[in-house]
């Protein structure tokens, strides 16, 4: 399956009479308001949010899957849904993968494959919370943590060997996340297990090219339910500071405890230079990853702010494409392309209304300690209707003014159906 920029453009076109009158009244509210319309639409282009490549697959709820049709049956095809996107939203331009989820069998085509649809490869993510068949050892008591040190070696292995795959297709960056901790006390020794994933991270860490990062995931509870031995990102901030500057804090928006201020903990991470990923979803509970915006659609955009203020007063040690983004999303009973075309559009909606805020205004009434006014300023640029914006954003490259009305129009999902069939499974949870 793959859109034309023929049936993009003739979308756009009868969305242009509309389109015009909406962009024309709302950059004209900009200029008398001192808003540089061009340069938010150069920050919109820049910022591509990598789709994760077992998203793509049917979900469904922690009891069972329900099939939708059309699943992505290998790697290759999981990489020309991403196309879709991409050729739809213009914002997708990534694919993460997971091994041993997607070993691609030949690095070369499958990378060739990704460039002929402006697609590149993000971090890579391992494997360490599943027993794969023929695994000599099991992770039921952990794994860069475990009391064995055969086990440990067996988990450090393989996050090497993930490295050396994502080498192969031009990632640059390893996502670690532990499964590792316990569920009852006197289980596990704190202090042990985390001196033992220190050390086998260590040595993962020296495996590292110069232009690589590890990214240390975290999360407070699941599927160990007393301890995680990296909870938090005080952990996780910890044990990167002890690997050295190429380790670096992943935040998941779902792997933290309810009413957690996230916002603060990105502010930190980054007057540190120690944010090194982002992965977005939404939450009602804790981390049922619901589509990102779905929920809490404030706090979304105030965790840009301070992405945005970090960014704009690091001295250059942070930059939006110095950070992995991506998302970490379920879409449950959802179409998975529609959810994930859903959270990228809630992404850019928060991300384009914190390029609103008006900093100076906002540093004085912060200075005078002005409450009242601080808050003004964020919810005038939170009120602002965006949806324009990101409209002429995809226009100018060429993708679909509404792109989940495309996606329907060309009945994408049953042509899917049609080519790969009613009954297909893609690999991953």
């Amino acid at each position: 399956m793959k859109i034309s920029p023929d049936q993009i453009a003739s979308h756009n076109q009868k969305h242009s009479v509309r389109h015009e009158k909406e962009f024309t009244l709302l950059t004209s509210l900009f200029s008398e308001r001192g808003v540089d319309t061009e340069r938010i639409i150069s920050h919109l282009t820049d910022f591509q949010v990598a789709v994760p490549s077992w998203a793509l697959g049917a979900g469904g709820t922690r009891f069972g899957r329900f099939s939708i049709g059309g699943e992505p049956r290998n790697l290759q095809e999981k990489i020309e849904d991403v196309g879709v996107l991409h050729a739809l939203n213009r914002s997708s331009g990534a694919i993460s993968l997971h091994i041993p989820w997607d070993i691609p069998d030949d690095p070369k085509a499958i990378k060739q494959k990704a460039e002929e649809l402006d697609i590149r490869f993000d971090a890579v993510n391992s494997n360490t919370f599943q027993d794969q068949p023929g695994q000599k050892h099991s992770y039921k008591y952990g794994s860069l943590c475990h009391t064995d040190e055969a086990v440990r070696n067996q988990a450090i292995e393989h996050n090497i060997e993930v490295i050396k795959y994502g080498e192969m297709l031009g990632s640059k960056a390893i996502t670690i996340w532990l499964a590792d901790g316990s569920n009852f006390p006197g289980q596990q020794n704190f202090r042990k297990a985390l001196e033992r994933t220190l050390g086998s991270l260590e040595k993962i860490y020296d495996k590292l090219s110069s232009d690589w990062k590890m990214l240390i995931e975290y999360k407070p509870f699941e599927p160990n339910f007393y301890s995680t031995v990296i909870p938090d990102w005080g952990t996780s901030h910890l044990l990167a500071s002890k690997l050295g500057d190429q380790a670096k804090t992943l935040v998941d928006l779902g792997h933290h405890l309810p009413n957690t201020n996230i916002e603060q903990i990105v502010a930190v991470l980054m007057m540190e230079n120690k944010l090194g990923g982002f992965h977005f979803n939404d939450s009602k509970y804790a981390d049922d990853d619901l589509t990102t915006g779905s929920i809490k659609p404030y706090q979304l955009f105030l965790i840009f702010c301070e992405l945005v203020e970090g960014i704009d007063n690091g001295k250059k040690k942070n930059s939006f494409s110095s950070i992995d983004w991506m998302i970490d999303a379920s879409h449950n009973v959802k179409d998975p392309l529609e959810d994930l075309l859903q959270s990228v559009e809630a992404i850019n909606t928060a991300f384009t209304k914190s390029l609103l805020v008006d900093r100076k205004k906002l540093g004085q009434a912060r200075e005078e300690n002005d409450v009242a006014m601080a808050q003004e300023i964020l919810q005038d640029a939170w009120q602002t209707d965006v949806r324009p914006l990101l409209r002429e954003n995809r226009i100018r490259n060429r993708a679909a003014a509404e792109p989940i009305g495309l996606y329907r129009t060309l009945n994408v999902r049953k042509k899917l159906i049609e080519e790969r069939g009613a009954d297909t499974t893609a690999t991953g949870l």
